[in-house]
């Protein structure tokens, strides 16, 4: 039978987890705590208990990732925060080839210029998979959790599943504005309660410098292309050319009237 001190623990103990587990974070995100001292400084922690004098400040949802004991007089409060999950360990990197065909596929489902999506991940995270932004921002297209939650993505460091919801909010965008790039890039970085309010690209130095450089970058990708396309057109027609040139050569050699030969 137990003792009314040993059920009392029990009971504290998981009325305590019971607690803990219902303070849940917004998707993409966990909860963390900054304990105030009195001598002004903090500590982050991941949960608390209060014994006997003092408070016992996990680092870590793994308590044996270590403790810090502190006397509960010193507390002045408990700060809830939310910050970014940490991203997953990396995983092997996303070869071009492969990123071409993630781009590629989600270009045809979704009717986006290729062209575009790629110039939207290399302003939003230069290719890299695991990027998390200080604002909480996630992934190659960095989607806010709020906005990876309502796109159905339920892993944004999955290239090929950031890719496909990014670039079906960027379509949604797209035709909000009308394929009005310029304001479906700036609603993309600022959000489009920021263009409806300033009836266009918000006056932000981030916003007007991100529209900017995606569209610069859009451009050159066109340039380049178009250019590559006339090479290779003219090509063909060059080394046929030079081709007909070394034929007629031989004949026009053999129609060259010879000096007489003398006697």
């Amino acid at each position: 039978m137990r003792s009314p001190l040993k059920l009392g623990l029990v009971t504290t103990l998981v009325l305590a987890t019971a607690a803990w587990a219902a303070d849940s974070a917004s998707p993409g995100m966990q909860v963390v705590y900054d304990a105030v001292l009195r001598n002004g400084f903090t500590i982050r922690h991941d949960h608390q208990q209060k014994l006997p004098g003092v408070t016992r400040l996990y680092l870590s949802a793994d308590p044996s990732a270590g403790f810090v004991d502190v006397p509960t007089e010193e507390i002045v409060s408990f700060d809830r925060q939310e910050i970014p999950r940490p991203a997953p360990p990396a995983t092997a990197a996303t070869t071009r080839e492969e990123m071409d065909r993630l781009v590629n596929s989600a270009s045809d489902q979704h009717r986006v210029d290729p062209d575009l999506i790629r110039s939207v991940i290399k302003a939003e995270s230069g290719f890299n998979s695991q990027a998390v932004s200080p604002k909480g921002a996630q992934g190659l297209m960095q989607l806010m959790p709020s906005t990876a939650s309502q796109l159905g993505v339920k892993n944004v460091f999955a290239p090929g599943e950031n890719i496909e919801g990014g670039t079906r909010y960027l379509r949604d965008l797209l035709v909000l504005y009308n394929n009005d790039m310029a304001k479906a890039l700036a609603a993309y970085n600022a959000g489009p309660q920021r263009v409806a309010q300033y009836n266009g690209v918000p006056p932000y130095r981030e916003t007007h410098a991100y529209v900017v450089r995606v569209i610069k970058d859009f451009n050159r990708s066109k340039l380049a292309a178009a250019k590559h396309k006339t090479k290779a057109a003219v090509a063909p027609a060059a080394r046929q050319k030079k081709r007909s040139a070394a034929e007629a050569k031989p004949q026009a050699d053999s129609q060259k009237p010879t000096a007489p030969v003398a006697n």
